[in-house]
């Protein structure tokens, strides 16, 4: 189970970046056709675009940090992954009510639940 979660967290990373590219397709060209460098604090929605799609990898690596640690049963180190998605999941929810940061605060008991033995 702890593998399976971990796999999760890091396709939700590349998800994430893949709709990143896909939703924010135009701020992501103009910025592009603009030069790149030092184009994206130019609008609201270039930066939108820039940090969502920089959140991806981010995920990514928690998942891949979550997959090192399933593979080599360190629960601490998935328990406080699993706190860190929980303090992420609620503070997410009460700032942005309608957001997908319901997934984070959904997926932190299985984690928590993992790292402390509880589920396997």
């Amino acid at each position: 189970m702890p593998a399976i979660l971990a796999q999760v967290l890091l396709a939700l990373g590349i998800a994430h970046i893949v709709f990143g590219i896909v939703r924010f397709r135009e701020p992501l060209a103009d910025a592009m056709r603009a030069g790149f460098v030092g184009r994206f604090a130019e609008s609201e929605a270039r930066r939108t675009a820039f940090w969502f799609i920089a959140f991806g990898p981010l995920l990514m690596l928690v998942g891949q940090l979550a997959l090192h640690a399933a593979a080599s049963g360190d629960l601490p180190t998935f328990t406080l992954t699993g706190f860190y998605m929980l303090a992420m999941g609620v503070i997410g929810v009460l700032a942005f009510p309608k957001s997908p940061l319901w997934l984070p605060l959904l997926l932190s008991p299985a984690f928590l639940a993992c790292g402390l033995g509880w589920l396997r």
